[in-house]
């Protein structure tokens, strides 16, 4: 009896064993990056690249359905600010019967907007909408928009409002992307990557594949406090930047891209602390696909080179 229950024991410490040892494999490959920025930073869209070019490709049924219900509200919600910001900045219409219809936008509440809009709801005004958005005045007003806080991708939305309002509306990549939808809380994503060789360790095999596990941490003041529970075992860092927080002091032209470009390089390279690391920038926006997995190859050679010059060197 003794020799069978040390038999039963034998076995059970070979299985924890067995597990422990397949889960420090899990750890050795994985990678845990934490994202940090302001709200509208780019942090979440950067989130659905990676699933873009990494993940499934695609979105789900059931995420593509949300989005649309999302978009829905991004469009209404973006009407209701521009509508109220036109009133209080005194722009004449340039129809001035247009001001009927104001009413039917601004009756829609944050609660309504938060329970979600249905299709039929959203079709009833859509023509409203766009009939807003050929007006000289809500053009005039959204020219306007440093002057209040307004998604810059709304007028993507309102320049395909014929698209969004077919009743076989269903949302593609590319609206994902432009989709806007303040992250609460804490949200984590994992991808698996190839040849992503983040620590210079000879022991770990840079073919094999990396589990990425992206945290996505909200961005607004009232979700900050949640930041540094997420801190622990994190590999890196990466913090976004809304840019359009940079520009109070920027005294270039506004409409040459080669001085908008300098002016930003300049910024974050004068608030580096360690100037005897590499510094790299490239320029890219978070809605191009392309763009960011050019960006995402460049960057994973540069931490190759970094790594194997490391290894030489030990």
């Amino acid at each position: 009896m003794v020799f069978c229950c040390s038999a039963k024991q034998d076995d059970q410490t070979k299985a924890i064993e067995r597990q422990l040892h397949n889960e420090r494999k899990i750890l050795r490959r994985q990678v845990k990056i934490l994202l940090l920025g302001s709200g509208e930073s780019g942090k979440s869209t950067f989130i659905k690249q990676m699933n873009i070019i990494h993940g499934a490709g695609e979105f789900t049924a059931d995420e593509v359905r949300a989005y649309r219900q999302q978009i829905y509200q991004n469009v209404i919600s973006a009407m209701r600010i521009l509508l109220d910001a036109r009133s209080k900045l005194n722009i004449p219409w340039e129809k001035p019967e247009r001001d009927k219809n104001v009413p039917e936008i601004m009756r829609f509440t944050v609660a309504d907007l938060l329970k979600g809009i249905d299709y039929t709801t959203f079709v009833d005004i859509s023509s409203v909408i766009q009939d807003f958005w050929e007006d000289a005045a809500i053009k005039q007003t959204f020219e306007k928009r440093n002057l209040f806080q307004i998604s810059d991708s709304c007028q993507y939305f309102f320049d395909h409002m014929n698209r969004i309002a077919m009743p076989n509306f269903l949302p593609t990549n590319k609206d994902i992307l432009y989709c806007r939808k303040a992250t609460r809380g804490i949200c984590e994503h994992t991808f698996e990557i190839n040849k992503i060789p983040f620590r210079a360790d000879a022991s770990v095999d840079c073919h094999q594949l990396r589990l990425f596990r992206f945290i996505d941490v909200g961005g607004q003041r009232s979700q900050r406090q949640k930041w540094f529970q997420c801190f622990t075992d994190i590999t890196k860092k990466v913090p976004k930047s809304d840019i359009r927080q940079y520009f109070s002091d920027f005294t270039g032209d506004h409409m040459n891209v080669r001085d908008v470009q300098f002016f930003l390089v300049d910024k974050f390279e004068t608030s580096r602390r360690d100037r005897a690391r590499p510094f790299f920038y490239h320029y890219t926006t978070a809605i191009d696909t392309e763009n960011i997995r050019r960006v995402f190859i460049d960057v994973r050679d540069t931490i190759l080179q970094q790594n194997l010059k490391s290894l030489m060197m030990q």
